[in-house]
């Protein structure tokens, strides 16, 4: 494949996108919510190797499912209301 992940490596949110193989909207809502940490460089995110390896570690995925099941129960909730 060749598609190496460099913990120390600067990548932009297209080379992000393609390396996690996700859409460029997905990255800038990861971006957004913070998932992925980033700097921005003249108008643009720059994202550390590392950040992209931990966000698809184990553990961040244990995260996102949490707040996912947090969040459907909020909707349902509300929903219940009415």
């Amino acid at each position: 494949m060749g598609d190496e992940i460099k913990e120390n490596a600067v990548y932009t949110t297209a080379e992000t996108k393609n390396l996690l193989k996700i859409s460029e909207s997905t990255v800038k809502r990861f971006l957004k919510r913070k998932l992925i940490k980033a700097n921005k460089v003249g108008g643009q995110y720059r994202i550390l190797g590392k950040e992209i390896l931990r966000l698809v570690s184990p553990e961040v995925e244990k995260k996102a499912v949490r707040s996912y099941l947090n969040l459907k129960k909020r909707i349902v909730e509300e929903i219940n209301k009415w």
